[in-house]
């Protein structure tokens, strides 16, 4: 028996359950990874990615899953975007970030554990999506984004996200996107307020935000642990979209967030 027939022989109304996929990923020598590509190749949607199918197709599960992301930064914002583009189904993920957690990451950052202190943040991330989706892929790098490293560290990737908290970086990260001709998605936060936008090749809309400063206005305004968790998530959904070419993204408009009061404007750039 192949592990196709075995995966048919399974599905119910075209879904194989989880269980099914860790039989053939045993009996079989299959990665995770393989099982689900094999699922999906052949029409079969994974148990786990349900309910997404009123909204996607298993066309486009499949293509999520053989897509490559990089998330440049895996704290505030970074790892709520990793876990998920991890639970959406994006196949490979990059992790970037050069930090350990310390004891201030713990009011917000979805990685971060005491028991984590200490330890890399790119490692959590591997870890952490490792026991959320083990069909996914993720690359950890634990270094620092620049112009030099850039090409390499988002070679192969459809897109960027921007989880950065230095505006050089960030503007940095921009380039080297718009060298390579692929989009990026960037979130910012600070306190109550936060900002998204998608920078397309061609856009210089981060460019025209920002002046080459140091770190935003986080360290000043501080952050809770809501503000990155809703801005990830707007993140998150504009990689679904853009991987996906669904939906309209934040070209050449920022979204602007007040949580204070409330309030969401659209800022056209």
């Amino acid at each position: 028996m192949n592990p196709l027939f075995w995966l048919n022989a399974q599905a119910r109304d075209g879904i194989v359950s989880g269980a099914a996929l860790a039989v053939a990923v045993e009996r079989f020598g299959l990665s995770w990874a393989e099982a689900e590509l094999l699922a999906l190749e052949n029409g079969l949607l994974p148990a786990r990615y349900q309910r997404n199918q009123k909204m996607l197709s298993t066309a486009e599960q499949l293509r999520l899953a053989r897509s490559r992301v990089a998330v440049i930064g895996c704290g505030g914002l970074g790892g709520y975007v990793l876990e998920e583009l991890a639970r959406l189904g994006v196949g490979h993920l990059v992790a970037v970030d050069p930090d350990v957690f310390e004891e201030h990451n713990l009011n917000r950052q979805l990685l971060a554990t005491p028991a984590l202190l200490g330890t890399a943040k790119v490692e959590a991330a591997v870890a952490r999506l490792g026991v959320v989706n083990p069909a996914v892929t993720v690359l950890p790098a634990p270094e620092a984004f620049s112009v030099a490293n850039g090409a390499v560290l988002l070679a192969g990737c459809a897109l960027a996200v921007d989880a950065l908290d230095s505006i050089p970086v960030r503007l940095e990260l921009a380039a080297v996107c718009a060298g390579l001709e692929i989009p990026l998605v960037h979130g910012a936060i600070a306190g109550w307020y936060g900002q998204v936008t998608t920078q397309f090749p061609g856009d210089t809309t981060l460019a025209d935000s920002y002046t080459r400063s140091g770190t935003g206005i986080e360290k000043e305004l501080g952050n809770p642990s809501f503000t990155p968790a809703l801005v990830a998530s707007l993140e998150a959904a504009e990689v679904c979209k853009v991987l996906l070419g669904r939906g309209t993204p934040l070209r050449r408009r920022t979204l602007v967030i007040d949580l204070l009061e409330m309030e969401f404007v659209e800022r056209l750039d």
